[in-house]
């Protein structure tokens, strides 16, 4: 069995990630260029002194991973996390260890270790409030046998990518997410 170590040696830089990315490519950067990290500077000393490491799951036709790795980005900066990227379609291996609910290939999964390579925390893959909001937004769709099912899915998507790139709130919320879940660990 592959070792988290070995995961994240197979992993690529964010930059190269970012550099990769066919869709959602352009909200992901409004997000981070926008996002303004809160000056937690406890937090983010006691980020620096665990020395961890972060294993992230993701694709970047994905809307969660669009809102939150931005915002995950500068979480990392600021504590000095050293992040690897894995595709998920590519390392269903990984994936699988980490399904949500049991059941869903769900991304983002961020894999917080340690220097040892052992796993302190995993977030994702998204905050509990906008779980909320998406069910919520999928609970307004018709059956899926409907005929106008895909054309009001695919009109909901967008709205909701949209929200996902303006809604400031949404950012913090994501933020204090990852914050509870780094603290707990």
């Amino acid at each position: 069995m592959t070792t988290l170590n070995e995961w994240f040696d197979k992993g690529i830089h964010i930059d190269a990630y970012l550099e990769s990315m066919q869709a959602h490519k352009e909200n992901t950067l409004h997000i981070y260029d926008h996002y303004e990290l809160p000056a937690d500077t406890e937090f983010f000393n006691t980020l620096r002194s665990q020395r961890l490491r972060a294993i992230v799951l993701t694709e970047d036709w994905c809307g969660d991973a669009m809102l939150n790795l931005p915002i995950f980005y500068h979480i990392a900066q600021a504590g000095a996390i050293d992040v690897r990227i894995l595709r998920r379609d590519e390392n269903l291996e990984l994936m699988d260890q980490y399904l949500t609910n049991g059941k869903s290939r769900s991304i983002p999964i961020i894999i917080f270790i340690n220097q040892n390579g052992d796993e302190v925390a995993k977030w994702g893959p998204r905050a509990p409030e906008l779980q909320v909001y998406i069910d919520e937004s999928f609970s307004s769709l018709p059956d899926k046998d409907a005929p106008e099912y895909g054309e009001k899915r695919d009109q909901m998507l967008t709205f909701i990518t949209k929200s996902y790139r303006d809604n400031h709130d949404f950012w913090q919320r994501v933020y204090a997410s990852m914050k509870r879940g780094l603290e707990e660990a």
